[in-house]
């Protein structure tokens, strides 16, 4: 996979700093009751950030989930490249998934999903309807990992404060049915990574969009990395944001930034801890414009 840019450039590999890796207990428990209900589903509706649709897979999902019926939700699909956007759903259509651009926060994009069950669940209905089955519902298991929005996604698609919802990774805990209509329910499940990152990028991005730990990571190492990655790919983003001008090292510019939005400690010492803050935080809430890490390779 390559990072792309607006117009569908392709830029080279983004470069990774520290070792990112993240893989709680409790995960353990959760990938082991998300296969033991696997057998209970039609069809696994996954989510993924729009902004690094391959590296925010989980491929324990892929393994576990093969047979199923599967559909693709490219969720904060608002705050990602547009053109990348396109590129995607080209990418997901010629592997035969379905995908989808939605927002959860906001709800655009959801209405379109019922329908798009029914496409996808289209034989195993029409299969119930011969032996005579009526009004059995498309069960379907809502997966994705930690921090990519899957509960603020049901609760948004239902109408309705149905779970629990948190702007932090591991808020759902357990198991929760959810009946849509007569038609669907939906199984919610708690995020999960996998074991080990065997490509460390995989790490770095997830760590960009919260989906390991902050407080597990270095801060202004992440920013770093994330400006690096930004200022290859958007260069103007950051200069438009902060109005500076990105240096020969992401640590330079990241100090300049602390300059600029007055981050600073007692004897006028830079807080570069702050000014990590601020960094990643506007990149996640979107305020350095629409950005996407990844773009389909090929």
């Amino acid at each position: 996979m390559v990072p792309c840019s607006p117009g569908g450039k392709r830029h080279g590999i983004c470069k990774v700093g520290m070792n990112y890796q993240w893989y709680p207990g409790h995960m353990t428990k959760a990938r082991r009751m998300m296969e033991e209900n696997l057998k209970l589903i039609d069809l696994i509706i996954e989510l993924v950030d729009a902004r690094i649709p391959v590296a925010s897979r989980n491929p324990d999902i892929d393994r576990l989930g093969q047979g199923k019926m599967r559909i693709v939700l490219l969720n904060k699909a608002d705050l990602a490249d547009p053109e990348c956007n396109r590129q995607w759903n080209t990418y997901f259509a010629r592997q035969g998934i379905h995908a989808l651009e939605v927002n959860s926060r906001t709800g655009a994009g959801i209405k379109a999903l019922d329908g798009l069950v029914q496409k996808v669940c289209a034989a195993k209905i029409e299969r119930d309807r011969r032996r005579g089955i009526v009004n059995r519902p498309v069960r379907a298991m809502v997966a994705g990992i930690p921090n990519v929005g899957k509960s603020t996604f049901i609760n948004s698609f239902v109408g309705k404060a149905c779970t629990k919802t948190g702007n932090r990774p591991g808020v759902t805990k357990g198991k929760q049915w959810i009946r849509m209509n007569k038609g669907l329910e939906l199984l919610d499940t708690p995020g999960i990574l996998w074991p080990k990152f065997e490509d460390n990028r995989v790490g770095m991005l997830l760590a960009f969009i919260g989906s390991i730990n902050d407080e597990i990571i270095v801060m202004e190492e992440l920013a770093c990395d994330l400006l690096e990655c930004i200022g290859t790919l958007y260069p103007h983003a950051v200069e438009e944001r902060y109005g500076v001008v990105r240096r020969d090292t992401a640590a330079e510019t990241l100090a300049d930034i602390a300059r600029v939005r007055g981050c600073l400690l007692k004897g006028e010492e830079l807080d570069l801890k702050k000014a990590a803050d601020i960094v990643t935080d506007d990149f996640r809430g979107g305020r350095l414009g629409r950005i996407t890490l990844e773009a389909p390779s090929g």
